[in-house]
């Protein structure tokens, strides 16, 4: 057998990179977890969770990262900070290529997570003061309250319906005249009272002082401008996966989405992904930790079985 520097490497470190960690060092495997910045990954910016489990008061993005890597750790997880380039994937040992070095190892469990498109109106500003992209999560907040949604697809109209359980009023700005969602959700959404829908129209600026206070729509056919008092903001205009220095070497969904099956096995033997990386139906930190708890069973059996 081929010398590698690893027996798995993991390539992130959100709630699905650092599970699959603490269960491989739980394993006693000699494995890496590589995160391009620091732990966490979009947990970071949410400014209060309250439905993952455990935690009956919430916590904080950070401090849930916070005891996820200290838990990590303790087994012996070790964290590097690199930017991953690119892969090499044939054969039974994979090479990953970052900014620095070369690193073989005989699985990797692809971890690195899924990012918002933004709408760049400064909505950096108001990650966890008001601005949002997942209604599961912060859909509570704003019971009594009025929220703007941004989107016109199947996840902008449903989720918006979502919201009327809680909000008082929602706005939906889309940028045509007529939704792109399946004809059953613009019924629902169109008999909805409270949701006013915002044609033609898109988002220019948000603003507030302490947390959001309002949003700015521009009329695309007239140019009008008009602001619309709100206290959130729902942005769902896509999200892309965070898998560029994947290429072409793995099947993946129309979207870009690494696809698995129920193992978290991808097209390439020795090769998992777990997360909002691959192509699953809910993206929530409940999912992708119960992702990395299979990825990282499945690559310790692929290991094992490999070494014998």
């Amino acid at each position: 057998m081929e010398n590698v520097d690893y027996d798995l490497v993991i390539i992130g470190g959100g709630p699905a990179g650092l599970t699959a960690g603490l269960y491989a060092s739980r394993a006693r495997l000699n494995v890496l977890l590589i995160e391009r910045v620091a732990p966490g990954g979009q947990v970071l910016i949410t400014d209060h969770i309250e439905n993952y489990p455990g935690f009956p008061e919430g916590l904080s993005g950070p401090e849930l990262t916070d005891k996820l890597v200290a838990q990590a750790r303790q087994f012996g997880l070790p964290i590097e900070s690199e930017e991953v380039e690119s892969l090499t994937l044939e054969g039974p040992v994979k090479i990953i290529k970052t900014s620095g070095r070369e690193i073989r190892t005989h699985a990797i469990i692809i971890a690195s997570g899924a990012s918002p498109r933004t709408l760049h109106v400064g909505e950096e500003r108001f990650q966890g003061k008001g601005l949002s992209y997942c209604a599961t999560c912060d859909g509570p907040f704003y019971r009594n309250k009025t929220v703007v949604a941004v989107g016109g697809g199947d996840t902008a109209v449903q989720e918006s319906i979502f919201l009327t359980k809680f909000a008082s009023k929602v706005y939906l700005v889309h940028r045509r005249d007529q939704l792109r969602a399946t004809k059953i959700l613009q019924e629902r959404a169109l008999a909805n009272d409270k949701i006013e829908f915002v044609w033609d129209s898109v988002v220019t600026g948000l603003d507030g002082f302490f947390g959001l206070e309002s949003v700015k729509v521009k009329n695309l056919k007239t140019q009008e401008e008009r602001t619309l008092t709100a206290e959130g903001c729902f942005i769902w205009i896509g999200i892309v996966p965070n898998a560029g220095f994947v290429g072409d070497s793995l099947e993946k969904d129309p979207w870009g989405f690494i696809i698995t099956d129920a193992h978290m096995a991808t097209s390439v033997p020795g090769v998992f992904a777990a997360g909002d990386v691959r192509n699953t139906p809910l993206r929530q930190i409940a999912t992708a930790v119960g992702d990395a708890a299979i990825a990282a069973y499945s690559a310790e059996h692929y290991i094992e079985n490999l070494k014998s």
